[in-house]
């Protein structure tokens, strides 16, 4: 008997390529890279700002898929095509997170899925 769970959500954008939504593993999540695909249209806002906030609703709603919050967040990567806009994740991320905040990558890139301006994924586990 396998461990690993894949899941799906309504409450996230569709999976653009040949990827789950989310694995399953123990206590472990593991979230498939988000980009600003807002779930109810499959279409993404030009705006870094407008693509963050619905990155961040689709956690939300992938978090809240399998029962669990923000603080259940232990491990998020950010993938950024310019990160001269990394103020503006800070700054989100102060809204969004309460200390102690969860560890954190974040890297630019040249270029992610539907030309998107930012992608973030994140690991989680249960309490």
């Amino acid at each position: 008997m396998s461990l690993k769970k894949i899941f799906n959500t309504e409450n996230a954008p569709k999976a653009v390529g040949t990827y789950s939504q989310g694995v399953n593993w123990g206590d472990f999540y593991f979230f498939s890279g988000q980009i600003g695909i807002n779930p109810s249209t499959q279409e993404i806002n030009p705006d870094f700002n407008q693509q963050l906030n619905q990155i961040l609703k689709n956690i939300d709603g992938l978090l809240e898929s399998q029962q669990l919050t923000r603080e259940n967040i232990i491990k998020t990567t950010i993938f950024m095509t310019d990160l001269k806009m990394f103020s503006s994740v800070n700054q989100a991320y102060e809204n969004y997170f309460q200390t102690p905040y969860p560890a954190r990558s974040c890297v630019e890139v040249s270029r992610l899925p539907k030309d998107a301006l930012i992608e973030i994924e994140v690991i989680a586990a249960k309490k």
